[in-house]
């Protein structure tokens, strides 16, 4: 039997506010994870020993090692910034249901 009189599955999801912080955050976060990875190229060409590719910054071994470990540090944070966001913009689609209402799993 069907009872679909005045059910909307619309009030099954909750409304959620724009989610423009986050998309930006995300936007933000991908361009840290790119610059982390050209400076960590970059460091790690002058290291190899390749012509420095950011002038006089990187001429020194000290120098391009400390270029190396910036690009890391800001790859490796812009990739966490970026989880976090996507699962902050994932996480206001689960439905608003009573825990008792859902499939018993044994």
């Amino acid at each position: 039997m069907k009872l679909s009189d005045g059910f909307d599955a619309r009030r099954l999801r909750a409304k959620e506010p724009s989610n423009w912080r986050m998309r930006l955050g995300a936007g933000f976060s991908a361009l840290l994870a790119t610059l982390g990875v050209l400076l960590a190229m970059a460091g790690a060409a002058s290291l190899l020993g390749r012509p420095p590719a950011l002038g006089e910054l990187n001429t020194s071994p000290m120098g391009a090692a400390l270029i190396l470990v910036l690009g890391l540090v800001l790859l490796w944070v812009g990739i966490r910034l970026w989880r976090v966001c996507r699962l902050r913009m994932r996480r206001g689609r689960e439905l608003n249901l009573a825990p008792h209402l859902m499939k018993k799993h044994d």
